[in-house]
């Protein structure tokens, strides 16, 4: 049996109305992006130049800015799978300092994978007017494409800029 799957149509330039949309950082912190983090993903640092460039035409723009944080108990469970990494009020946990959040953008520090599961996230894009999600960070395969994938599912539009997420390895970006 043959499965044909469409193209998804990618676009060099995308422009959005800044007051119906949101850039969500996923999981841009200390453990994944900065060499001394315990799960460091290579790409990730190199990302944060894209990301930042990104992050200053968001905020010029007045659209609303999201940070998430994996963000974990010292005991979790999923540290069976993968290193201890995220532990809550660590170094590790925090952004890295190049894209550090200001004041009253919005932290969603979460359990899982996905940054909308047991989050006030859409609550606080849906009262903020969003209908447009940019979602950029590490890890593509994991974490990004959990949330963004959830974004779709709650009827938002997705915006996946290519060279602003990273993964572990070159064929988990494919």
């Amino acid at each position: 049996m043959t499965v044909d799957v469409p193209e998804i149509p990618r676009e060099d330039e995308v422009r959005l109305p800044a007051a119906e949309t949101a850039l969500i950082v996923v999981d841009m912190q200390n453990d994944f992006a900065h060499p001394d983090g315990a799960l460091f993903v290579s790409g990730a640092a190199e990302s944060i130049p894209r990301i930042r460039a990104l992050l200053d035409r968001a905020r010029a723009a007045g659209a609303r800015v999201v940070f998430t944080q994996d963000w974990h108990a010292e005991d979790d469970p999923e540290f069976r799978i993968w290193p201890r990494h995220a532990v809550a009020g660590t170094w590790g946990a925090e952004i890295v300092e190049e894209l550090a959040p200001r004041p009253g953008e919005a932290r969603i520090q979460k359990l899982r994978y996905d940054a909308f599961y047991g989050t006030p996230l859409e609550h606080l894009l849906r009262l903020w007017g969003v209908r447009r999600v940019v979602v950029v960070g590490t890890v593509a395969n994991i974490c990004v494409l959990h949330t963004a994938g959830s974004a779709a599912l709650r009827w938002f539009e997705v915006v996946l800029p290519e060279d602003a997420t990273s993964a572990l390895t070159p064929f988990d970006l494919a």
